[in-house]
């Protein structure tokens, strides 16, 4: 067994076909099949359930072993980051995709990255969780931020979920409201509430969701600008709706005229803020150390609200 066969197994379920993943790892088809065979033979195992047109699935105890080879390319890939970070060498390209409601807590962070690797270009994209995941899936993404998906699909396997920040859904609203007089709010207590929402789709389907049922939903306006949802809150003109994270602000940048208050749900189910990465040794060696530089703000963050 050898690092090549385990990124070889790798590539295959992740993508799900031997001729695609022999054209990404820049090997021929009949090389990757041999590779896949050997190994078989060597753990006495059946790795891949192969069919016509040379589609790959893996087996049930291929799919354990495959979990197992996962992990050891992340392992590999934590040296070679750790190698990088001692080397201070760390150059090249990072793609960040991410929802909207984050978008504030991630400069603090790439500021600092910057400043000890300068030669690292971030460029940054406000998206969709179904378009990060396939951003990611398709190596056209370095990292997704987004919040938990509600069990990854069989199409999207070949990345990884790792949670930053646990999250709830809050109500924010003015200080003077009678609302802001409660500790947890109902979704009946929101009926008749005019609602400023960020243009987000978690946000919105949540919406849909849990408080349509109990009456129509006045909207007032739905947008993307941050500016213009605080200041219609501040202004007493309407109360939002999101992740009580997308509220945290620094000590300098915290709005004195929104208070936010717990929306009870009938979801117990706390809800996650994470990266999405590809799997194995795809993962890029600057991702990984953004994402615990992230991490590691994120924690800072929640500690001081």
């Amino acid at each position: 067994m050898n690092l090549e066969q385990i990124e070889n197994i790798v590539e295959v379920a992740k993508i799900g076909s031997l001729t695609k993943a022999a054209q990404n790892r820049h090997i021929t088809l009949s090389a990757i099949s041999q590779s896949i065979t050997l190994l078989e033979a060597e753990l006495d195992v059946i790795l891949f359930t192969r069919s016509r047109g040379l589609k790959a699935v893996p087996t049930a105890e291929g799919q354990a072993i495959i979990n197992k080879a996962n992990e050891v390319l992340m392992k590999v890939n934590e040296l070679k980051v750790e190698a990088q970070i001692h080397s201070n060498t760390l150059s090249g390209h990072l793609r960040i995709a991410t929802i909207p409601g984050p978008m504030h807590l991630l400069v603090k962070v790439i500021s600092s990255f910057k400043e000890d690797f300068p030669n690292v270009r971030i460029e940054i994209f406000e998206k969709g969780p179904k378009e990060i995941l396939e951003n990611v899936l398709h190596n056209e993404m370095d990292i997704g931020l987004m919040v938990s998906p509600e069990g990854i699909p069989e199409k999207h396997k070949g990345i990884m979920f790792e949670r930053l920040m646990e999250g709830k859904i809050v109500v924010g609203v003015h200080p003077n409201s009678q609302l802001a007089l409660h500790k947890i709010i109902t979704p009946e207590q929101l009926v008749g509430q005019t609602l400023a929402l960020y243009d987000d789709d978690y946000i919105l389907d949540y919406v849909e969701r849990n408080l349509s049922q109990y009456g129509p939903v006045n909207l007032l306006f739905v947008s993307n600008n941050t500016r213009a949802i605080e200041n219609a809150v501040a202004g007493g003109l309407a109360i939002t709706i999101g992740l009580d994270y997308s509220f945290i602000r620094t000590a300098e940048d915290m709005h004195p005229m929104i208070r936010t208050i717990e929306l009870q749900s009938s979801n117990t189910q706390q809800e996650h803020f994470g990266s999405v990465v590809p799997a194995g040794k795809h993962a890029s060696h600057i991702a990984r150390i953004f994402i615990n530089r992230l991490k590691y703000e994120f924690e800072q963050l929640v500690d001081n609200n």
